[in-house]
Formats: C-alpha cells, structure tokens, sequence
C-alpha cells in the first residue's frame, strides 16, 4: 500500500525510484512549459486589447480637440453678432491665453511641490530605522 492508502500496481512498485523522479522532473518540465506558453498566450490577448484600447483613447482625445476647436469657433462666431469679427476672435484668444496661463504656472507649482523625484519619507525613515538598529546591535 501507498501512503495515502491506495494499493500499488505491479508497475509501480517495479518501478525504480530514479525513473519516478526522472518521469515527475519531466512532467514538471512540461508543466512549467505549458503554463509559460499559456501565460504567454494571455499576455499576448491583453496587449492587444491594451493596445486598441489607447488606441481607441488617443483616438477620443484628438476628437476632444476638434471638438474644442470648433467650440472656440463657435464663440467667435456668437460675438461677433454685436461686434466686428477680429474682435471678438481677440477677445476669445485672450481669453484661451489667460487660461493656459493660469494652467501653466499651476502646473509648474505642483511640479516644483514634486521634485526631486525621490521618496524623501521614506529614505529618511530608512535611515532612522538604519541608526536604530545599528544602535541596538552595539548595546
């Protein structure tokens, strides 16, 4: 009888241990080798659907530019219902100007809060947890 209960065949219990184990290496081999191509397989399916995806995204993003543009021409063209056309094309692109203005300097305030690029919390809670144990180890 096995160790789980079961009796053994005549084959098995002829069987060299050596040649189990050799059998059980290469089946693990193939095992490991089947779920690598699997893996693989998958991988291969997600890129492809990540790349219709941004795809798809940058797609909606250049829309979403037209579409501001022709908002903006919309707006000139409002204007210029009660005034001449270069005026109210000035005042529009003043208005945009003044925006990315604002955008801009707002943008270079949360990139300076930012940098530098390192995790400055956790080197210093590295470094006191460094200190500390080097502490303890010459008590």
């Amino acid at each position: 009888m096995t160790a789980e209960g079961s009796p053994r065949t005549d084959s098995e219990a002829q069987e060299p241990i050596g040649d189990l184990v050799q059998r059980a290496s290469q089946q693990l081999s193939q095992l490991v080798r089947d779920e690598m191509r699997l893996a693989q397989a998958e991988m291969t399916e997600k890129g492809k659907r990540f790349g219709k995806g941004g795809g798809l995204l940058g797609g909606a993003g250049l829309m979403g530019v037209l579409t501001l543009q022709a908002l903006v021409a919309t707006m000139i063209a409002a204007l210029s219902l009660v005034m001449d056309v270069w005026a109210s094309a000035l005042i529009v692109t003043a208005v945009l100007a003044a925006v990315t203005v604002l955008m801009a300097v707002l943008g270079k305030r949360q990139i300076g809060k930012a940098s530098p690029p390192a995790p400055e919390q956790t080197i210093n809670s590295v470094k006191a947890d460094v200190a500390e144990i080097k502490e303890k180890a010459h008590r």
